[in-house]
């Protein structure tokens, strides 16, 4: 009967057995960054959503090829770079809370969900997880803007002087085109068949240009009152338009026109349009209070990829940081000593009383520890 036994068991081990050559590790710890770890399942999952992403781009196999190997090369920086924000945030006890559940209005809005629980089965269905995690993301996505925002973007200075001195080093490169530039407000007609709702939607669109005609501000106008979901966020504001860029339609009503100029509804298929305009900027060379903006944002965005990058480095230095050998941080902080360690293999240090009586930083051990050698603790023969 034992022997049956024996075979028993081992029939029902011979898969494993069979198969045990084809096992591959699914899951570990490649790094930790203080309390957190990253591990290799995530990482394949950033791969994945990478190649996805790169997929979708119209990437000659050349460029494809060497753009992924860079980025599958940052992913465990990346990762890293992550988890450090995000715990800077919670030192920093960033108050996040407004901005997350301004951020769920904002998709409640745009996908049209008022009702809060059926958002959140909504978010459920779309993401394939719970709600929370969803929260979870835009929690720790916001700790690590508001990181930036006050750790980073706001300590770099763009002086006025160096403003100036880039408009006249670089006049031939501030030649503009003459372009105008436009706000938007769509009244629908999608969904709207009968002449009432139709006569309706018009009469909604003459009602909002006679307001805007009286001198009521576009942009909360069109943030309130727009259609047009891709632009109403932003007050209606689109790119800049050159000569023969616009719809004959559009550019025959505002081409000639002032800046605050405001047209009548124009109908369109999707519904009616009235549009603003902004600014009309002429052919030549752009007046430096014309550009004065646009050369600061390029000089400070200049700036903050390497000025997060340092930041970012002196978070790598005072962390306690560990990365499984085969794995590679791009994001280094030289000098830094990632090397993994595994409790399993650290080795005892012994002391004896001599040495710790020679040095007194040690001196705090005594009476702690059993002295080596001996069966009692290195307290004192008083006690």
């Amino acid at each position: 009967m034992r022997y049956l036994y024996v075979a028993f068991v081992l029939s029902l081990a011979a898969p494993f057995f069979l198969h045990a050559a084809d096992v591959l590790l699914m899951e570990e710890i490649v790094a930790k960054v203080n309390g957190d770890i990253i591990t290799s399942t995530e990482l394949r999952d950033d791969r994945k959503a990478v190649e996805e992403e790169l997929a979708k781009q119209n990437l000659t196999p050349a460029q494809h090829e060497e753009t992924l190997k860079q980025m599958i090369a940052d992913l465990l920086r990346n990762r890293i770079d992550e988890i450090l924000l995000r715990q800077k945030g919670k030192d920093l006890n960033l108050k996040v809370e407004a901005d997350v559940n301004k951020q769920i209005a904002d998709y409640q809005r745009q996908f049209q969900k008022a009702d809060p629980d059926e958002f959140q089965r909504f978010v459920a269905e779309q993401t394939g997880a719970p709600y929370e995690d969803f929260k979870g993301r835009l929690t720790d996505q916001a700790l690590i803007q508001g990181v930036i925002r006050d750790e980073v973007m706001r300590k770099i200075q763009v002086p006025a002087e160096e403003i100036r001195a880039y408009y006249d080093e670089h006049k031939s490169e501030l030649q503009r085109q003459e372009r105008v530039f436009l706000r938007e407000l769509l009244v629908s007609t999608e969904g709207k068949t009968t002449p009432e709702e139709l006569a309706a939607v018009e009469a909604k669109a003459k009602a909002l240009d006679a307001r805007a005609k009286n001198g009521e501000a576009f942009q909360p106008m069109v943030t309130n009152n727009s259609d047009n979901e891709l632009t109403k966020e932003r007050g209606g504001m689109l790119d800049a338009f050159t000569k023969g860029q616009l719809n004959p339609l559009i550019e025959a009503e505002v081409w000639d026109k002032q800046p605050g100029y405001v047209t009548a509804p124009i109908k369109f298929d999707n519904g009616w349009e009235i549009f603003k305009v902004e600014d009309h900027q002429r052919a030549g060379l752009a007046g430096y209070d014309e550009v004065e903006s646009e050369i600061q944002n390029m000089i400070y965005s200049q700036r903050q990829g390497p000025a997060t990058r340092a930041y970012l480095t002196k978070l790598r230095n005072d962390a306690f940081l560990q990365i499984k050998e085969g794995y590679v941080d791009s994001g280094v902080a030289p000098g830094k000593d990632t090397r993994w360690g595994d409790v399993a293999t650290l080795k005892p240090l012994t002391v004896t009383r001599d040495e710790v009586i020679a040095n007194p930083s040690m001196k705090r051990l005594l009476g702690m520890f059993p002295v080596p050698g001996t069966k009692k603790t290195g307290a004192s023969s008083s006690r």
